[in-house]
């Protein structure tokens, strides 16, 4: 038996000397526990609190007895004692109260305390152990719950929501809730590089590099923003910084799968194609992903542009097996043997999977309802004529702008209308564009000096303003004699675009010299026509900063670049968490 001491006694030999204090009791209680002496554990658990009230570890100990001994109404009781009197901060006590409230069967408190849980909660410790009870709610309530943000996951679902716009090539949309989660989270530096690839999708090259440049400074050996940077350089002609970037990339090797990946697909669209081979070759020795047949189509594809034919045709072959439906590795298969039948190189072979422009536009010109199911169902399809309607030589674009007119949606009437556009192609964009947002497709872009009611568009507003009009016949007039039809045509699409994004919360328009010069300057810009900021503003007689801050809001609501580039095959994947 353990007794007491006292200072008289403290140096009998025969004595152990103890503490009582609530360590003591809170070690008697774990002992009990093990025991599954529920009973005597609540009894030192109780004196552990008395020796410590403003411990709150001490009072969820006791709560947590009382959970085991089924005494739910008393564990909630001493939870939200902890959670209004000793220390509000302890919101796991929240993720107690929902487990009690589940197994009294009050699922709505339940819900509700849980959902208080995952919004307060930064730690996350019992994420996992939430899905589950949220799985359980769900079927008990017949509906899923009410949940706005899960505090410890900040960003996530926004994030991954952005990177299926990136994919789908939704890119303004991308744009907008990106730069809402690294405004929200600076630190979160995937979502910098996927706004990088998003405002270098757009053609906004110069706010690209600047994205990266702040995820490099806060972590100088980011993969992901060196890969990015590398391919912007390129575009850019930047030939000095890039030869310096590729060689510290060609000398790093990779380790995580994700990694390996982008730089396989970086080396890919930098010309490196045998240095993407070894690491699309690593890859296919990786059980989780070497499977996919998408995977050795990129193998052989760096392989053919590496002039490895043999493997080339062995990764085809193989993809072929894994995906027998896909017409893409028979293709590139009888194209590689054609080409060593009349003893030439093989063409240059994309990384996409998917059949080349040229090949699609054959076998759906007869099967208008497949392509547009095909486009409207692979994002990645669509992604890339979206791409190459922006950034394709003048050919592709026309061929591209072509094979979308046979579908008509809000998103493709936008893209006809916000790339750079070149001799043929504009008119026929242009043409395009007025028929999907209500005009006829006959009709030919308006004379000069003849003025044209909007045609009413299932997004814009139903009426159209006198100030609004106003603002156009002042840039087409001013526009006269510098101009040509076709672009004064584009100034009043863009013009009417811009309306109808900001309707219903269209602004009264104070200073319309100031929105005639930024729309002039815009269109100059995407026509590759010189002018500066100065020059339009001195047009215009406004002034420069004006212009300036115009022509960005423009730019931001039409998803209008500042120039274009040519690009042989789709830019980077998005970056993952």
């Amino acid at each position: 038996m353990i007794e007491r001491t006292s200072e008289n006694d403290a140096g009998n030999g025969n004595v152990i000397p103890v503490t009582l204090d609530a360590n003591f009791f809170f070690e008697r209680a774990v002992r009990s526990l093990d025991r599954f002496q529920y009973d005597k554990a609540l009894k030192n658990f109780r004196k552990a609190v008395e020796y410590e009230p403003e411990n709150p570890v001490n009072h969820c100990n006791m709560a947590g007895i009382l959970s085991e001994m089924g005494n739910y109404e008393a564990s909630n009781d001493i939870l939200t004692h902890v959670l209004e009197k000793i220390d509000p901060a302890m919101t796991e006590c929240h993720f107690y109260m929902a487990n009690n409230f589940a197994n009294m069967e009050s699922f709505e408190e339940a819900e509700r305390s849980l959902m208080t849980y995952l919004e307060e909660d930064a730690r996350g410790e019992f994420m996992a152990e939430s899905e589950e009870l949220m799985e359980l709610l769900q079927y008990e309530l017949n509906r899923p719950a009410p949940l706005v943000r899960i505090r410890s996951r900040e960003g996530l679902v926004e994030h991954d929501r952005a990177r299926s716009l990136l994919e789908e090539g939704k890119f303004p949309q991308a744009v907008k809730l990106l730069e809402e989660i690294v405004k929200n989270t600076p630190d979160f530096l995937a979502a910098h590089n996927n706004l990088a690839l998003a405002y270098f999708y757009m053609g906004r090259f110069a706010r690209a590099k600047e994205c990266l440049s702040e995820v490099l400074e806060q972590d100088p050996g980011n993969l992901h923003a060196l890969c990015n940077m590398a391919i912007f350089l390129q575009y850019a002609g930047d030939k000095d910084q890039l030869a310096a970037l590729l060689r510290m990339l060609e000398a790093t090797v990779p380790f995580h799968q994700e990694h390996v990946f982008k730089m396989a697909t970086t080396m890919g669209i930098l010309g490196k194609h045998r240095t993407a081979y070894g690491h699309f070759r690593r890859l296919l020795k990786d059980e989780e992903v070497g499977g996919d047949a998408g995977l050795y189509h990129y193998c052989a594809a760096a392989a053919s542009n590496s002039g490895l034919y043999s493997e080339a045709v062995r990764c085809w072959r193989q993809a072929a097996k894994l995906d027998p439906e896909s017409a893409v590795p028979k293709f590139f298969l009888s194209q590689l043997q054609l080409a060593q039948a009349e003893g030439r190189p093989m063409a240059p072979v994309s990384y996409n999977y998917q059949l080349p422009f040229q090949e699609q536009l054959k076998q759906w010109k007869d099967n208008t309802d497949r392509f547009t199911e095909e486009v409207r169902n692979n994002p990645l399809l669509r992604a890339s004529f979206f791409w190459a309607l922006r950034y394709g030589d003048a050919h592709t674009k026309l061929q591209v702008t072509e094979a979308l007119r046979w579908i008509e949606d809000e998103e493709i009437s936008g893209a006809l209308q916000g790339g750079p556009q070149q001799e043929p192609l504009q008119e026929e964009a242009l043409l395009n564009l007025q028929r999907l947002i209500g005009g006829s497709p006959d009709e030919k872009p308006a004379p000069k000096g003849v003025q044209q009611t909007a045609a009413p568009s299932h997004k814009g507003p139903p009426e159209w303003k006198e100030d609004w009009q106003r603002i156009i016949d002042h840039t087409v007039g001013t526009m006269d004699r510098r101009y040509d039809a076709v672009q004064k045509k584009a100034a009043e699409l863009l013009w009417r675009q811009f309306i109808g994004s900001l309707y219903p919360d269209v602004p009264l328009f104070r200073h319309d010299g100031g929105w005639c010069a930024a729309l002039e300057y815009l269109i100059a810009k995407l026509h590759g026509h010189p002018v500066t900021y100065r020059e339009a503003a001195q047009r215009y007689g406004v002034s420069v900063s004006m212009v300036s801050r115009y022509a960005r809001r423009i730019q931001s609501e039409c998803g209008v670049g500042d120039n274009g580039a040519e690009a042989g095959i789709l830019p980077p994947f998005t970056e993952n968490i």
